[in-house]
Formats: structure tokens, C-alpha cells, sequence
């Protein structure tokens, strides 16, 4: 399990729009990955226990992580493209992350899905996700459980269409845009 500094510190180095990257839209990549990691490999690549509220899958722990390590990162107050207030999160300096590759590889998907798309379609993609779509607000998200569930009514679903088409489970499911 990578821990949040070094995760921060990959999408920091790899993301190739760095002017998007606020604390919102950075902790959301974080929980698609985790989100990610739960369906492919039963497990999340951070320890963060997720929190379904008011702004979607959000918690603390991501930005007081960028906070505690200010010779690594750069917390810039500046504005969105509707007025509003974001905290832009950048690099100081270059540091090599201790992430697996197997993390490197979930981490890269999310990019690569995410980087052409405004904040507007992004969230959309993180609200469609299953565990957002079938948890109330204001309650943890449990992604391994949540992935469980989800892979059951994937299997459920693909034995009742099995002889319309072929499920490619390699693939990024359709239904959670990943």
C-alpha cells in the first residue's frame, strides 16, 4: 500500500495538465484509484477511509498530507473558471515516489481517462461510480466491500446478456466510465 505523499507526488509528476490540479480534483484521482485498485484487485492503494458528503467522495486526509509536507508541495489559493476559490497543488521539487507498479499501472488508467476532461465531465465520472450511485450521503465508503457488490451484479448482469456480447474484463467498465 503506497501511502498518500507518494501517490500525491506520481499524478503530481505524471498529470499533464498541472494548472488543474486543485486539492479537489487531486483527491478525487486518489479515490478513482482506489476505487479502481478495489475492482481489479480487491484491495484500495491508500489507507484513506472514504467519505460520501456533500462534495462527493472527499476527505481531509489528502490535503493535510500536501500540508504536512510543505518542503514537497505548494499550496496555491487561486480561482476556477466560475470565480470560485481552488487550492492548486503543486511540485517544489522533483522526488522519485515508492509506489509498486501495479499502483503505477492503476494510477496511469485514471490519468489517461481523466486528463482530457473538464471538472464538469470529471465529476460526473466520479458521481457515476457505483459506490457514490449506492451509498447515502453522508456515510463511509467501503470501496472493497463496494467493489464486491459491484462485481456480483457485473457477474449477474453478464450472465443474462452472455449471448448478446463478450464482457472484456481488462477493460474499464463502461457503466463506471473507467
Amino acid at each position: 500500500m503506497a501511502s498518500i505523499r507518494d501517490i500525491c507526488l506520481y499524478i503530481l509528476r505524471k498529470y499533464p495538465h498541472k494548472d488543474e490540479l486543485s486539492n479537489a480534483r487531486l483527491t478525487k484521482m486518489i479515490y478513482l484509484s482506489d476505487w479502481l485498485n478495489s475492482i481489479k484487485h480487491g484491495k484500495q492503494i491508500t489507507d484513506i477511509e472514504w467519505f460520501y458528503d456533500n462534495y462527493g467522495p472527499f476527505v481531509w486526509d489528502v490535503f493535510n498530507e500536501i500540508a504536512q509536507n510543505d518542503d514537497l508541495f505548494s499550496i496555491e489559493a487561486t480561482y476556477n473558471l466560475y470565480g470560485g476559490e481552488k487550492k492548486l497543488v503543486t511540485l517544489k521539487k522533483k522526488e522519485t515516489p515508492e509506489i509498486s507498479e501495479s499502483e503505477k499501472e492503476i494510477i496511469d488508467k485514471v490519468i489517461e481517462k481523466t486528463k482530457s476532461m473538464y471538472w464538469n465531465d470529471f465529476i460526473k465520472l466520479v458521481y457515476s461510480t457505483y459506490p457514490i450511485l449506492s451509498s447515502e450521503k453522508y456515510t463511509h465508503l467501503n470501496l472493497i466491500d463496494k467493489a464486491k457488490e459491484y462485481k456480483k451484479q457485473k457477474q449477474l448482469k453478464g450472465e443474462q446478456s452472455a449471448s448478446r456480447a463478450k464482457i472484456n474484463p481488462n477493460r474499464w467498465d463502461k457503466t463506471q466510465g473507467l
